[in-house]
């Protein structure tokens, strides 16, 4: 009743407002019913490896778009919260650029339901690594940010250095599919001082964004050769092919 009092008087003071536009709404860590409707949250049927939204109905099995059934992916099961477009494009690169880590909190809610048929007891949580040179420019990795939302909130295990980047890539912008995959080869490897951790998981990498899934290989590659058991992967948002 008291917390119940204390937060009704908080409001009062700071009215919740929409965590993208900064409109007010009724409840905390809320989108304002304009920022929802821009928000592409990926629901229905999707890629069981990259969770990319298909077409169609749900025929009872588990189904693959055309990229995860041409390209060989070392992890096992993958999905996305939102397309890379709209709002949810807005919400990446506040979160990324902007230094907006308020914005955890709702994106680990939404990584937790589209993350929902993944989740494990056994699973560990990791982040997609930077750079320290890029870390240290930034000041902080947004994946490991989703990534410690994520396990707040579903309490599995996280465990944020379990990867490193062994060398600075280059971006991947502007990079077809084969240069993304070359671009990071061998860029990833687990900490030698986690590897212990990873032997025998199975892990869950969290990311921001999966463009062609180039980086996330790296990743996974890194955490089989280290002895994980199995991959799945999650990102906030899934970067889908035009037209």
């Amino acid at each position: 009743m008291r917390k119940r009092m204390q937060a009704a008087l908080l409001h009062m003071v700071y009215p919740p407002q929409c965590v993208v536009c900064g409109a007010m709404v009724s409840s905390d860590f809320g989108l304002c019913g304009e920022c929802w409707r821009e928000t592409p949250f990926i629901t229905g049927l999707v890629c069981d490896t990259c969770g990319l939204p298909l077409q169609g109905q749900d025929p009872g099995h588990p189904v693959f778009c055309d990229d995860c059934l041409s390209i060989a992916r070392p992890w096992s099961k993958g999905r996305a919260a939102m397309l890379y477009r709209d709002r949810a494009r807005d919400v990446v690169l506040q979160l990324k650029h902007a230094d907006r880590l308020d914005l955890s909190r709702p994106a680990g809610m939404w990584l937790l339901r589209s993350a929902a048929p993944l989740l494990a007891p056994d699973m560990l949580l990791a982040p997609v690594p930077l750079h320290w040179l890029r870390l240290l420019r930034r000041r902080y990795n947004q994946s490991a940010v989703l990534a410690d939302a994520l396990a707040k909130l579903s309490g599995l295990p996280h465990c944020p250095d379990l990867l490193q980047r062994s060398r600075n890539t280059q971006s991947q912008e502007g990079r077809n599919r084969d240069g993304r995959f070359a671009n990071v080869a061998d860029s990833i490897r687990v900490h030698p001082r986690r590897k212990s951790k990873a032997e025998g998981k199975h892990v869950l990498l969290v990311d921001d964004v999966m463009t062609s899934g180039a980086t996330l290989a790296a990743a996974a590659e890194a955490c089989l050769a280290a002895g994980a058991a199995k991959i799945s992967v999650v990102v906030l948002c899934r970067v889908a092919k035009e037209g």
